[in-house]
């Protein structure tokens, strides 16, 4: 099933996969046999500039969220034998204080038609009918559509580099939104989460390397870059949008 011949699907990825090329063929007298990886480089950081207005909007309702946590605790604690009373005073409680309780998934739902896309372009081995160009662009030896875990187990040496710096940068995004967030949690309410899903707290900032060793190798540059991009923005907007009594600097 070729989605690329689709009636919707079909026009944007033609689309999508003619401006990337397009932007290859310009970087390449400055880039060269790089100019594949810049191209994409470029895409990541301009899409999440535009996304800048967006994230301060989820930031500054995140900070609310936190002012409300205490609330929230005393609610938990008067009705928590009655879930649908509680379900309805927390819902009444964001809605009187002008905050959505799913605000800091706007980033992430945001930029999924934007890796939906790129994956497409980088994984179709034919569009609307033609070989895709873009699969033959390769970086050490590893095809821009190839996905990085499947060249490592081929054997491919540059797979191996390649893997290596894209799971470091994600290894880096991570470990920086794990302290931000136990600093955040430092002082507040623990959440009432199932002893089970305890310990995947401390794993979930790192679960984009698995997808990042399955999609095209041009769509795992794009989620390490957004990835280290949200790791550095939200700490510094936090720092810049909340009061000083919000932001934690330290684990005391």
């Amino acid at each position: 099933m070729d989605l690329t011949t689709w009636p919707l699907v079909g026009p944007l990825v033609q689309l999508g996969a003619a401006g990337l090329h397009h932007l290859i063929d310009l970087l390449e007298p400055l880039a060269g046999g790089a100019a594949a990886t810049l191209a994409v480089v470029l895409i990541t950081l301009i899409v999440r500039a535009l996304l800048i207005p967006l994230d301060v909007r989820i930031v500054r309702a995140e900070g609310a969220r936190r002012r409300l946590a205490p609330h929230m605790a005393e609610l938990r604690t008067r009705w928590k034998r009655k879930p649908d009373e509680l379900q309805r005073r927390t819902l009444q409680l964001y809605r009187d204080a002008g905050v959505s309780p799913v605000a800091g998934m706007g980033t992430m739902l945001a930029q999924a038609p934007i890796v939906s896309l790129l994956y497409l372009v980088l994984a179709s081995p034919a569009i609307a009918g033609e070989v895709n160009p873009l699969r033959a662009e390769h970086v050490l030896g590893v095809g821009f559509g190839d996905a990085l875990g499947a060249a490592v187990l081929g054997g491919a040496v540059g797979a191996f580099v390649l893997s290596a710096v894209v799971v470091l940068a994600l290894v880096i995004a991570g470990l920086l939104l794990r302290r931000a967030t136990r600093m955040l949690q430092h002082g507040m309410p623990a959440p009432e989460l199932p002893a089970a899903a305890l310990p995947m707290l401390g794993v979930l900032p790192f679960v984009a390397i698995i997808p990042a060793l399955l999609v095209p190798f041009g769509a795992a540059i794009y989620l390490a870059i957004s990835s280290l991009w949200s790791a550095i923005e939200r700490p510094v907007l936090r720092r810049k949008l909340w009061s000083e009594g919000e932001w934690r600097p330290t684990l005391a």
